[in-house]
């Protein structure tokens, strides 16, 4: 084929992708099979890497490309990024409404475009040409992170708009970026099964997968997104917020279906009340509804405060909750041998999911809110993973509800319980407890920690239930015909699994510290502790004291370290991975470049908006400084999200420099 001929075939192919592409992932209606559609892509990347010359940044074979950013590029928006006011009631709706009609004196009548809040991430998307230049978040509404290649693994989202419309291919477009409850879910099980902490809220984790500097790592997030306007009018064919919504429709950007063009604002509030109602049928969050003036002059009229426009406001709706009744309480006990109860339910619909559990977080609490067996309870899901019980509507008991007290022995091994009275939490004292070894074992395999391939959870299950496994320790010692003994292992899984388990020495010693299981030791405590001890036998032969000065550490680790390795059976488990080769020490490698938070201790409290709270904890340890959980004089920085706790007035009483996230992210740069 010559280059003119493989010009000709791209162009076609590239043609056909992108329609595929937006009947699939935009209009939910594809027309080929699946099969089909790889054969088109594969030959599309087949010619491109045999004429090189004819890539383009806009081909659908570059959604994901290149190698991992060392850090995002700060960019300025052209206009600003400005934040939405808050309504809670329709009389608070009615009120805004009537500052409306006050500014637009003489201005004519005034319709409201209603679309759905969806709960997500706001970004900017900047075409020219035609072609996808820049995408980047909303940082503090003037500067925010070039994320471009994380958004175009979003296949949603169009590397090019359709020429049809010239006056669309120069446009800044903003958009929210969001996570499928469905695929929220699969995430966080994924999570959960390598030993990651689950996300929140959907919405916690599409900030977090925008937040990754691998594009490749987010593109196996299935990340989706609605463009909901643009930065400025379009020009003078564009006089409403509505019609340029359906023109970028046309253009192929994926606009919300749910948009109503309302002519009054009783219309405005029937239409926010329809979906308070049914917001539960769709596979996405919305906390809301958002109002908008439709006409552009108008807007430019009503203008904007220095955070928020006059012109739109966000209807939000109250709290999800659900009655139902509380069946039983179980307990579940946990790695660290923590006992959990659980409440079972009468299975209720909440938020678009079924509920049937909720956590009751530990004794304490149940005897606060005096929740028995029986009881008529509230629950609300409001962000959490698994619902908790709000209330009890004591008004509805009959006397025949059982008191729920705290059982004498294990659930699962029958061995005694103990409370320190410095703590809430009930624990097994067993080691040997087959439900603690299950998930000790789990978190060992998990990601973060020795990330053995083939070790999951229900593998862990049956090497436990076959007495094959009494600690990790063992895992080195098992053989292919242990394996090959259990049912359904065939003999490549039996390989790969012990493969996988060979493989694991080689973990640098700051992950084996980890996954030890130490209470209180976390990916971050683990790092410190391999710094000021780089090697197993140093921390073994730590004293308390020697842990507590650590900045950052204190007296919990400080106790639960040197606990840990005082314990006869914690040392003989050690000495099998000592004999297997896994790494006790931490290996000697070219030197660091000088990092400016060394000796820093930060404590983070509130919501962060651009980094979750394990990224802010990794970029911290990135530059060499330590974070607390709690505030000290040895604090030098307390970093402030929204809505922050009791940490702000410890701090302030206690001198500690206090850091808004713009000035935290300055510090980092």
């Amino acid at each position: 084929m010559t280059l003119r001929e493989a010009k000709k075939r791209v162009a076609t192919l590239r043609a056909e992708i992108r329609t595929h592409d937006h009947l699939y992932y935009v209009l939910a209606a594809p027309q080929i099979p699946d099969a089909e559609y790889d054969r088109l892509m594969r030959e599309l990347k087949e010619l491109e890497e045999a004429f090189t010359s004819l890539v383009t940044p806009d081909s659908p074979t570059q959604r994901v490309g290149g190698e991992p950013l060392a850090e995002f590029t700060t960019v300025t928006h052209q206009v600003p990024m400005l934040s939405l006011a808050n309504v809670y009631s329709a009389e608070e709706l009615a009120e805004w409404a009537t500052r409306v009609r006050k500014g637009l004196v003489g201005g004519g009548d005034c319709e409201y475009v209603v679309e759905l809040k969806v709960d997500g991430v706001a970004v900017s998307l900047l075409y020219k040409q035609g072609a996808l230049v820049l995408g980047s978040t909303r940082g503090d509404g003037v500067r925010g992170d070039d994320i471009t290649a994380n958004l175009r693994t979003i296949r949603s989202l169009p590397l090019s708009l359709s020429p049809k419309n010239p006056s669309l291919l120069n446009v800044e477009a903003r958009a929210e970026v969001y996570l499928p409850r469905k695929g929220f879910e699969r995430l966080n099980e994924e999570r959960e099964r390598s030993g990651e902490p689950a996300f929140a809220n959907p919405r916690n984790a599409a900030a977090g997968s925008l937040k990754l500097l691998d594009p490749t790592l987010v593109a196996a997030r299935p990340l989706d997104l609605f463009v909901y306007g643009v930065a400025e009018p379009p020009g003078k064919k564009y006089a409403t917020h509505y019609e340029t919504l359906t023109a970028l429709k046309q253009a192929g950007l994926r606009v919300n279906p749910h948009i109503r063009l309302c002519k009054s604002l009783e219309e405005a509030v029937s239409y926010c009340d329809e979906w308070e109602g049914k917001r539960n049928r769709l596979d996405y969050d919305i906390d809301g509804m958002v109002l908008k003036v439709n006409r552009f002059d108008q807007q430019a009229r009503l203008g904007q405060t220095a955070k928020e426009p006059r012109w739109a406001v966000a209807y939000k709706f109250p709290a999800r909750e659900a009655v139902t009744t509380l069946k039983a309480i179980v307990l579940r006990v946990g790695r660290t041998g923590v006992v959990t109860p659980t409440a079972e339910l009468d299975p209720v619909e909440l938020s678009g999911t079924t509920v049937s559990r909720a956590t009751l977080h530990n004794e304490d609490e149940i005897k606060r809110k005096d929740i028995r067996v029986g009881d008529r309870v509230v629950i609300e899901k409001g962000g959490e993973i698994i619902p908790k019980v709000v209330r009890v509507l004591t008004e509805k008991r009959t006397g025949r509800e059982k008191t729920f007290r705290m059982p004498e022995a294990c659930p699962d091994c029958g061995g005694k319980l103990r409370r320190d009275e410095e703590e809430v939490a009930w624990r097994c004292e067993n080691v040997a407890c087959p439900a603690q070894l299950k998930r000790t074992l789990d978190h060992f395999a998990c990601r973060a920690g020795m990330d053995i391939e083939g070790l999951g959870w229900v593998m862990v299950e049956t090497l436990v239930d076959k007495g094959l496994v009494h600690d990790y320790g063992d895992l080195y010692s098992l053989k292919i015909k242990d394996l090959l003994s259990l049912e359904r292992m065939g003999e490549k899984s039996a390989s790969n699994l012990l493969a996988g388990i060979e493989a694991s020495k080689e973990r640098p010693y700051e992950r084996v510290l980890f996954a030890l299981g130490i209470r209180h030791v976390g990916l971050t405590a683990a790092r410190v502790l391999a710094e000021r001890f780089p090697s197993l036998d140093e921390l073994v032969k730590a004293k308390p004291e020697e842990i507590d000065e650590i900045p950052g550490m204190g007296g919990a680790i400080a106790g639960s370290v040197t606990d840990f390795f005082s314990r006869k059976s914690n040392l003989a488990v050690i000495e099998k991975l000592r004999k297997a080769g896994v790494r006790m020490k931490v290996e000697k490698g070219e030197p660091g470049k000088p990092k400016k938070l060394a000796g820093k201790t930060f404590v983070l409290t509130g919501i962060l908006e651009k980094y979750s709270r394990e990224e802010a904890v990794e970029k911290i340890i990135a530059l060499g400084g330590r974070t607390s959980d709690s505030v000290s004089k040895r604090t030098d920085y307390l970093v402030v999200g929204e809505e922050p706790g009791s940490k702000l007035a410890k701090a302030n009483s206690l001198g500690v420099k206090v850091l808004s996230e713009e000035e935290f992210e300055k510090l980092l740069r």
